[in-house]
């Protein structure tokens, strides 16, 4: 199995990218380091400093075989998709086309695609399952929901095999809370330099959010498992803002005062998602909750900057 993924000097590529590595697979990396960085690649992969929409791209395939692809290659920051729609969609509808034809000319089995909670808009109702309307509220949840339909229709006139995976909020090690990162790691980086954290609105809006070590195992048992669903990556679960806020302020021995702002315009209240599909097609469930999953983050983070005696206290937690 020679695998490709794109997007694989970002966070959840690397870290997917490592993991292909440690289980012996042939790894091929193609990035063109735009919000990637290089030292998150693998050694042991093959990197190709590329755009997905290069015509250089089906070198990749011709020259390393490859047999599947993990699709993680995308334009990923909400306001930019407000602000340019066309170099939006121009990198994650285009681009996926892109990397679907050269999919089919290289008879590619499989191919695994990122997409995201985003595509769902405001919930009508909770959990969230698959079945849910598409409601988009910016063109980055439109230019992640069209590929759906290309990749599906790849599949029924080529016979190219999927899995759709459809992430909750995403957040580990290797997030830029400066670029793509979300509300955790925007918090622990702020944290971690001793300012305080900004909320928008009350603080007691929810969301699912899911470690992205569990997003590398769902993506590690899609290569042989779920081919052709479409499945919510998600813990399942509601926490608000300050939920996380206090958690880190408790393991951080701190008493930063969270400094609260107005609610921004197009905010979601509420949301989570419903994984009962993901667990039952890909024999997946998260290993990770909240708690868990931030000991490592902010960990990871407290090590980047120095910060040892504070990394080592959260690990032996």
């Amino acid at each position: 199995m020679n695998i490709l993924v794109t997007g694989g000097a970002g966070f959840i590529g690397s870290n997917i990218v490592d993991k292909l590595v440690e289980l012996g697979y042939k790894v091929v990396v193609v990035d063109n380091l735009s919000t990637g960085k290089e030292e998150n690649i693998n050694n042991c992969a093959y990197f190709y400093k590329l755009d997905i929409n290069s015509v250089k791209l089906e070198r990749v395939f011709s020259r390393e075989k490859i047999t599947h692809v993990i699709h993680h290659a995308a334009q990923i920051d909400v306001q930019r998709s407000v602000d340019d729609p066309l170099f939006d969609a121009a990198n994650n509808v285009m681009g996926t086309i892109n990397l679907l034809e050269c999919c089919r000319r290289f008879g590619v089995e499989k191919i695994i695609y990122a997409s995201s909670a985003a595509v769902y808009g405001e919930p009508e109702y909770l959990p969230i399952d698959e079945a849910h309307p598409i409601k988009a509220m910016s063109p980055y949840g439109v230019s992640k929901h069209t590929p759906e339909h290309y990749i599906e229709m790849y599949h029924q006139l080529y016979g190219l095999k999927y899995t759709i995976l459809r992430y909750a909020n995403a957040y580990g090690p290797r997030q830029d809370p400066k670029g793509e990162g979300g509300v955790i790691a925007i918090f622990v980086d702020r944290m971690l330099a001793g300012k305080n954290p900004v909320i928008y609105g009350d603080g007691e809006q929810t969301r699912d959010f899911i470690y992205v070590e569990d997003i590398v195992e769902a993506n590690v048992r899609a290569l042989m498992a779920g081919d052709n669903e479409l499945v919510n990556i998600s813990c399942h679960t509601r926490d608000s803002v300050n939920d996380v806020y206090r958690i880190i302020n408790g393991f951080l021995n701190f008493e930063l005062k969270a400094r609260y702002e107005k609610e921004r315009k197009g905010d979601i209240r509420h949301s989570y998602l419903d994984n009962s599909k993901a667990r039952k097609v890909l024999d997946w469930t998260p290993q990770y909750d909240l708690r868990q999953g931030l000991t490592r983050t902010i960990a990871y983070y407290a090590r980047m900057r120095g910060m040892e005696e504070v990394a080592a206290a959260l690990e032996e937690k």
